[in-house]
């Protein structure tokens, strides 16, 4: 299933290594990431917390698992979550993220799509036995309805994949910089 969501392009990796220890990474993006939950139906109330972290989920000293809050009157749709784990090399740490833009809930939504079309499309067939413009019309129309109805989720899911790997890469490498520069500070 996972290769095929590759193939899909819902699902992406994110390999990023940075010049910070593991302590001092984990400890401000902790700071960074308020604590919740990643599932479908936890985007409910985000836009009514306060705080002004742009990320929420878990992080702990062995990986984390985030996504984009929500936002009030934020049209973007964003249902990518980040799974990764931390791995330091000598002065370099190492960040394998694994990005889902797929979320279970829209199983369900695709099984429906592709019954009621091939039932309509059955009973299309079957009590068509006229051929004239409008069945063809009709019969198009459909074919367009179809692909909309199925097409644009799909493509909502895989730009929010492609969004949050953008968005994670800059904001790995600001943290690091943060870090820096407020060693340099003191």
């Amino acid at each position: 299933m996972k290769e095929f969501l590759r193939k899909l392009k819902l699902i992406d990796n994110l390999n990023s290594e940075l010049e910070i220890q593991k302590n001092d990474f984990v400890a401000i993006l902790k700071e960074n990431v308020d604590d919740g939950s990643t599932s479908f139906f936890s985007d409910a109330f985000d836009i009514f917390t306060s705080r002004k972290n742009e990320y929420k989920g878990e992080v702990n000293f062995n990986g984390f698992k985030i996504k984009k809050k929500r936002r009030f009157l934020d049209n973007n749709i964003n249902t990518a979550t980040a799974s990764g784990t931390f791995v330091q090399k000598n002065n370099t740490l190492i960040i394998n993220a694994e990005i889902n833009g797929f979320n279970g809930m829209m199983i369900p939504f695709y099984i429906f799509c592709v019954l009621f079309y091939c039932i309509f499309f059955f009973i299309f067939f079957a009590t068509n036995k006229i051929e004239n413009n409008f069945s063809s019309l009709a019969f198009t129309f459909v074919i367009v309805h179809a692909a909309f109805m199925m097409g644009i989720p799909y493509f909502f899911m895989r730009r929010s994949t492609k969004k949050l790997k953008y968005e994670l890469e800059r904001e790995f490498f600001y943290l690091t910089k943060e870090k820096r520069s407020n060693c340099k500070d003191l």
